[in-house]
């Protein structure tokens, strides 16, 4: 019997493909990785920052509801106080009092239709410095007016007169320097 032999046929050798990258992806899945850690970062950043921002606020309005049914004006306008001293210059807003201090409340709201501290100014001083009590209606009234100004006119817009202040006092005060 006679072995045959099979024709060698011209093949090619194997070309084996080149070993895996150390970069598992392509690069455009690389640049979405980056681009979602910065937007994630930037969001946790904004959080943060608005719950800053927003704090001095937060603790205002819990220690003004202590005071919804049995407080003096007095107490009111403490909290109301230390909430403007959290957002504003010491030297702008501690020493304001009776008119000054009523203007300077209506100033910081974002919406003209919201301001009431003015137009219940009788009532307001009266509160703080007579020896007679307010009645409970008044009591109330003033009550929703500063829980409106913690909510409506804190933390300060950046477009409103700093602090209370009219542009027009600021430029000549800062002229002065």
């Amino acid at each position: 019997m006679s072995v045959q032999s099979t024709p060698t046929l011209p093949l090619a050798d194997i070309v084996l493909p080149p070993p895996p990258s150390q970069w598992l992806f392509a690069w455009g899945w690389w640049m979405l990785a980056i681009l979602l850690l910065l937007v994630i970062g930037i969001l946790v950043w904004r959080v943060r920052h608005y719950r800053l921002k927003h704090k001095a606020q937060k603790a205002a309005l819990a220690l003004l509801s202590q005071y919804r049914t049995d407080g003096t004006l007095s107490d009111i306008n403490t909290v109301l106080r230390q909430a403007a001293l959290s957002y504003f210059p010491r030297e702008r807003v501690a020493s304001l009092t009776g008119h000054a201090w009523l203007a300077f409340l209506d100033q910081q709201y974002t919406t003209p239709t919201k301001a009431g501290f003015i137009n219940n100014e009788a009532i307001w001083l009266r509160g703080l410095f007579a020896m007679n009590k307010l009645t409970p209606e008044e009591y109330q009234q003033c009550y929703r007016l500063a829980e409106t100004w913690l909510k409506h006119a804190l933390p300060p817009s950046l477009n409103k007169p700093y602090a209370g202040i009219s542009s027009r006092k600021k430029k000549t005060e800062s002229n002065r320097v």
